[in-house]
């Protein structure tokens, strides 16, 4: 008789009924969302009661505990969505919207190989991991080891542990990276451009380079810099943007809020060596020319400050880094807000 093939890193984890340790949202009448860590012992309080956590462990997702007040709350699993929405984190996260459209436009497949440079606090590696499987490999390299440390944290406690696709090495991409056979490169990045020549040199003839970033400007530098590199075809970008519906009878209308510009998103593949991609014929503007005057210091160094990006203290990071091991290593109940679209 075959034996079945063993399920999936962090299959198990989330299948079941509820266990000691797991991760579950807890969703009030009014819509607020709440993310607790089951331990036997401890207790969920709001200001209108409390219930223990053992009266949820054991039962199946999707169940509803009411607590001392009366106060119903549905009991899930929370999505990768809603995890990386609501987990620790230091750096900003790259919206779920922008990571599922990474791992569709750059197909990212299982068994792929794929480098990953910027890890932040492991929003975009989550989702990475579970396109290559357990048999491909993701590589981030992360400048801050502060920043390696919360997204080893927010990683394991998502797959119930370490993931055997994930390798993380603390230092700069553009000088350190050692693969020469990687199927997908993806930039999350201030300056993608600095990356090029190591891009190149890891990605195989066709492989995808995807790049995540902020501002206009990075997007027609870093678009500029692939047409002089030669190395790479024709880059195309775009964004996303999301905007939730109100559902209730008759009052079918557009929330009054949104989810609007995140990030850009570039896309590129490596030539085979040797060889240029076919020039597209078009006729930029004069002054959209790199050797016009005033190009040059709108492309002159820049600070993520410079961008618009708020600067995370490193008090934050240490305070986040502190507390997301401590979780991990002893779990403890916490309450975290959930996303709403609408706010």
């Amino acid at each position: 008789m075959t034996e079945a093939p063993p399920a999936p890193t962090g299959a198990d984890h989330r299948r079941g009924p509820f266990r000691a340790g797991d991760r579950v949202q807890l969703t009030d009448p009014k819509g607020r969302l709440h993310t607790i860590t089951l331990d036997p012992g401890k207790q969920f309080h709001t200001h209108r009661g409390f219930f223990r956590h053992e009266e949820l462990i054991g039962e199946p997702d999707g169940s509803v505990v009411r607590n001392t007040a009366g106060v119903e709350y549905l009991a899930l699993r929370p999505l990768l969505a809603d995890y990386v929405l609501s987990m620790p984190r230091g750096a900003a996260v790259v919206y779920p919207k922008d990571s599922g459209q990474i791992v569709q436009m750059a197909d990212i497949f299982p068994g792929a190989r794929v480098i990953e440079a910027g890890v932040g606090s492991g929003a975009l590696t989550m989702s990475l991991l579970r396109a290559v499987g357990d048999t491909g490999l993701v590589h981030s390299y992360e400048r801050r080891e502060d920043f390696a440390d919360i997204a080893r944290a927010n990683i394991e406690t998502f797959f119930g542990g370490p993931h055997p696709a994930w390798q993380i090495t603390v230092g700069d991409v553009a000088t350190d990276v050692v693969e020469t056979d990687a199927d997908r490169f993806v930039l999350d990045l201030l300056a993608p451009w600095d990356c090029l020549e190591a891009v190149a040199k890891a990605l195989v003839p066709g492989g995808v380079l995807i790049c995540y970033v902020a501002t206009a400007t990075q997007l027609s530098r870093t678009a500029e810099a692939l047409k002089a590199d030669g190395r790479f075809t024709e880059p195309t970008a775009w964004e996303s943007m999301v905007r939730g519906w109100h559902l209730e009878g008759l009052a079918v209308r557009p929330q009054h809020r949104m989810v609007g510009h995140t990030g850009f998103l570039l896309t590129t593949r490596r030539m085979a060596d040797g060889l240029t991609a076919p020039a597209r014929r078009r006729r930029p503007a004069k002054a959209a020319s790199e050797n016009e005057a005033g190009v040059a210091e709108a492309w002159s160094e820049w600070t993520a400050e410079d961008l618009g990006e708020r600067a995370v203290s490193d008090k934050k990071v240490r305070k986040v880094r502190r507390d997301v091991t401590a979780t991990r290593e002893n779990p403890e109940e916490e309450t975290a807000p959930g996303f709403d679209p609408a706010n």
